[in-house]
């Protein structure tokens, strides 16, 4: 099965889906390693004028993979257990850090939940239309972590404003369309239906 889709709906645009719905498009190594692989190719495609990522089923991405299934990490043989999750928070950062870095504008087509490292990947994109039903949580507080994590705490501020960004990071409350609209988080709110061909038109 193909985790990470490419489209050409249109002559000059790339629609990247994650395709691993029964999971929500969680953020395991065998859907984030090919998205970031892809993402790389596309930007030096000088045929691709803009890039759109999106996620299949009912969800943009729930963050991280909670299946408790092993992570497919590469190059992790004989490392202890912290070098190895120091090693998977490295390979997240560098997929978000390629989303940056992309030549073509990135627009984030959310369909659904954005959790956690999906509410990253959105935020990595330029620009970003929600469905109706999307949201979005910054987990990390949920989890036990800092929710600073994929670099949260530096985009998210500079999208919403440093007062809202840190009571969502905070809270880890969700953040639902209407409400993501009115602070900026997207740029706008449409059908669900209508959402792909929202960011690629």
């Amino acid at each position: 099965m193909d985790f990470v889709l490419v489209g050409r709906p249109v002559p000059d645009v790339a629609v990247v889906t994650l395709n691993r719905p029964e999971r929500m498009n969680s953020m395991a190594f065998e859907v984030m390693i090919p998205l970031r692989d892809t993402l790389r190719s596309l930007s030096d495609d000088t045929s691709v004028r803009a890039v759109v990522l999106t996620g299949a089923g009912k969800g943009f991405c729930s963050g991280a993979d909670q299946s408790g299934d092993v992570p497919d990490v590469p190059h992790i043989g004989g490392l202890t257990t912290p070098t190895i999750a120091l090693r998977m928070m490295e390979l997240l950062d560098d997929l978000v850090t390629t989303l940056r870095g992309m030549h073509q504008p990135v627009i984030a087509a959310v369909n659904g939940a954005a959790i956690g490292g999906g509410l990253c990947l959105a935020l990595a994109c330029d620009i970003r239309v929600a469905a109706t039903g999307a949201y979005f949580r910054a987990a990390g507080i949920n989890n036990g972590l800092s929710a600073s994590e994929l670099g949260l705490s530096y985009l998210l501020p500079r999208a919403i404003g440093s007062s809202r960004a840190f009571e969502i990071m905070l809270t880890g409350r969700d953040v639902d369309a209407a409400e993501a609209d009115r602070i900026g988080l997207v740029s706008r709110v449409v059908d669900e239906a209508d959402v792909v061909a929202e960011a690629v038109g």
